[in-house]
């Protein structure tokens, strides 16, 4: 699949949320939800280091503003912009909220849930499958991740 102009922008927005996780000292992820028109319902970047919660991935806090916003946990009219493969943990959300439309930059080879490691969002046993658009502006979302790591070692 192709990502649209809405997918990049949308990204370009993500990548700016992951930059600000990364000054918090978290792991630099960003995500963001549109609505059908391309509206931006739902921002989310980690927030694990700020509030201690293992379960504040940028996808999860991304959805739940969405879900807050929409007055509904039901997204079956939205896409997650995500600058990282979804874990299991976010790849179960996404299914939970029904999004039919998951666009993310990095792939992640140790626990992406999305196609790498593990294809959970296309999994045909579940109920709910998602359409999903890997490695869109790739480069740049790994180079971010790159950066955060090397200045940790």
């Amino acid at each position: 699949m192709t990502p649209t102009a809405r997918d990049l922008a949308a990204m370009h927005r993500a990548f700016a949320l992951a930059a600000a996780a990364a000054v918090d000292g978290d792991v630099p992820v960003g995500a963001v939800v549109l609505d059908a028109d391309g509206s931006i319902v739902g921002e989310g970047r980690n927030l694990r280091e700020l509030t201690n919660d293992p379960t504040a991935h940028a996808e999860i806090v991304a959805l739940r503003e969405a879900a807050s916003r929409t007055g509904s946990w039901h997204l079956a009219d939205c896409t997650l912009v995500v600058t990282l493969e979804p874990c299991v943990m976010c790849a179960g959300a996404i299914l939970q909220a029904r999004v039919p439309r998951v666009v993310f930059g990095s792939w992640d080879a140790k626990a992406g849930a999305a196609g790498s490691m593990y294809d959970v969002l296309r999994d045909r046993r579940l109920p709910h499958r998602v359409e999903v658009v890997g490695g869109v502006e790739e480069r740049t979302a790994a180079a971010q991740l790159h950066a955060f790591f090397e200045d940790r070692r």
